[in-house]
C-alpha cells in the first residue's frame, strides 16, 4: 500500500514518464495504468486491495436447491444428506442435484449439523524407570483376557505377582473387569501379603481411564493407601515382560481345556498357582522357587484409610460432587474420580499451580487460562 501511494506521487508529480516509474518500481505498465486508473476513479481508497473472489460461481447451487434441502432438513432433522437428496430428487425430479458431500457443506454452514463433542486425549508418562530390587517393590496386576467356561460363561482371570520374586500373590477367575469385582481381590491380597511401592499395570479397565493422571477409582483408592500406580505404555506389554511371562504358562496349564464352571477353574488356578510358587523352578531366579525369595511387606493395611495429608505450603481444595474444586470464584474440572477428597495445589511461578492428588501429580493450574493442564502435555478443559 504505502508503494502504492508512493508511485502515485511520483506520478502526480509529471517529473518521469509512466515507463520510467515502471522501470524504477519494478512493475508492468498494464499494472501502473490500473493503479492510476483506480485512483482517478476513487481516489486513494481505489488503491486498497480488493477480493479475488469471484463476483459469479458457475458451480454455485441453486439457491432454490439450497432451500429446499434446508426445509427438508428442518423437517427431518436427523437425516444425512443422501436421504435429503432422495427426497428432494422424488418432489423435484428435473433438478440437477449437488453431490453428498456439497449438501453435508450446506448444512454445516447453516449451523444444522451438531458438532461432535472431541474425544479428550490425555498423555502417558512414559516407559516405567521405577527399579525393582526388593519384594514389594513393585506389584504387577493384569487381566489374562477372557475366555468361556463350560456352561457359557465367561471368565476373566485377574493376576497379580510380585515383580521381584516372581511370586504369584492372586489369580481370581472374575466374571466381569468392574472394579466392584476387582477391588475385593485387592484388599484381600494388602490384608494378606501387605502394601506394595508401587503397581504396575496395562492403561485398561480398571486400572487407568482417559482422565487426569489416568487416574481410576481403583488407582484413587491405591493412592489413598500409599500405593503408586504406574502405567506401561499403550500397546508394548514388554515392558510388563514378567507378568505376560507368567500369562503364557497359566493359559497353557490351566485353560486347555477350560473348566465346566466359574468355580472349578478357580480351583485350577488354585492349583496352578501353588505349584507356581512352591515347586517350579525359574529360571530367572537361579532355579529357585518364588516361595524362597519372597517375603510379605512390612507396610500392613490400615483398617480405617487416612485422610490424604499436604504441607503447609499447599492450597487444599475439596472435590464436590462434579468432580470440581472452587477456585477464585469459578469451578474448575478435576476428576470426578477424586469425588469427595482434597487435593493439594503447589504454586510454582506466578499464576501457575502443581496439582496433587496425595503424593500424586495429576497436572497443572494456569490461573491466566482457568483450566488444568494434564502433566504430559494434554488439556483438560474448564468446565463451568
Amino acid at each position: 500500500m504505502d508503494q502504492r501511494t508512493q508511485f502515485i506521487a511520483d506520478y502526480l508529480r509529471e517529473v518521469l514518464s509512466v515507463t520510467e516509474l515502471c522501470d524504477l518500481y519494478g512493475i508492468a505498465r498494464k499494472t501502473a495504468y490500473k493503479w492510476i486508473d483506480r485512483y482517478l476513479r476513487q481516489g486513494p481508497a481505489g488503491l486498497e486491495e480488493r477480493s479475488r473472489r469471484p463476483q459469479v460461481s458457475p458451480n454455485r447451487t441453486p439457491d432454490e436447491v439450497t432451500q429446499a434441502l434446508l426445509e427438508a432438513r428442518r423437517r427431518h432433522p436427523s437425516w444425512g444428506g443422501k436421504k435429503l437428496l432422495t427426497l428432494v430428487h422424488k418432489r423435484h425430479l428435473s433438478w440437477d442435484l449437488p453431490h453428498r458431500s456439497t449438501v453435508c457443506d450446506i448444512l454445516n454452514r447453516h449451523g444444522m449439523v451438531a458438532k461432535k463433542r472431541q474425544r479428550r486425549r490425555i498423555g502417558h508418562p512414559g516407559k516405567p524407570t521405577s527399579q525393582i530390587l526388593a519384594p514389594n517393590d513393585v506389584w504387577s496386576a493384569d487381566y489374562k483376557g477372557q475366555f468361556r467356561t463350560g456352561n457359557g460363561i465367561y471368565c476373566y482371570p485377574l493376576t497379580v505377582a510380585d515383580g521381584f520374586s516372581r511370586y504369584l500373590l492372586g489369580c481370581q477367575g472374575l466374571d466381569s473387569t468392574a472394579v466392584a469385582q476387582a477391588r475385593p481381590v485387592f484388599t484381600r491380597l494388602f490384608k494378606e501379603y501387605g502394601l506394595p511401592q508401587r503397581i504396575r499395570t496395562d492403561n485398561g479397565v480398571p486400572f487407568a481411564t482417559n482422565t487426569l493422571a489416568r487416574l481410576s477409582s481403583l488407582s484413587a483408592w491405591w493412592v489413598r493407601l500409599g500405593v503408586l500406580p504406574e502405567l506401561i505404555e499403550p500397546g508394548k506389554p514388554q515392558q510388563n515382560g514378567r507378568h505376560e511371562r507368567m500369562h503364557r504358562t497359566l493359559k497353557a496349564e490351566t485353560t486347555r481345556p477350560a473348566a465346566g464352571s466359574l468355580a472349578a477353574q478357580q480351583r485350577k488356578f488354585n492349583a496352578f498357582r501353588e505349584e507356581f510358587n512352591n515347586e517350579r523352578p525359574h529360571e530367572a531366579l537361579d532355579m529357585q522357587t518364588p516361595a524362597c525369595l519372597y517375603q510379605p511387606s512390612v507396610r500392613e493395611m490400615p483398617n480405617k484409610i487416612p485422610p490424604l495429608e499436604y504441607p503447609d505450603r499447599f492450597e487444599v481444595r475439596y472435590v464436590s460432587a462434579n468432580g470440581g474444586i472452587r477456585w477464585n470464584r469459578d469451578w474448575i474440572n478435576v476428576s470426578i474420580v477424586c469425588v469427595g477428597e482434597y487435593v493439594g495445589l503447589e504454586e510454582i511461578d506466578d499464576g501457575i499451580w502443581n496439582v496433587y492428588f496425595g503424593p500424586l501429580k495429576l497436572g497443572r493450574l494456569n490461573e491466566r487460562h482457568m483450566r488444568i493442564e494434564d502433566q504430559y502435555g494434554r488439556l483438560k478443559r474448564k468446565t463451568v
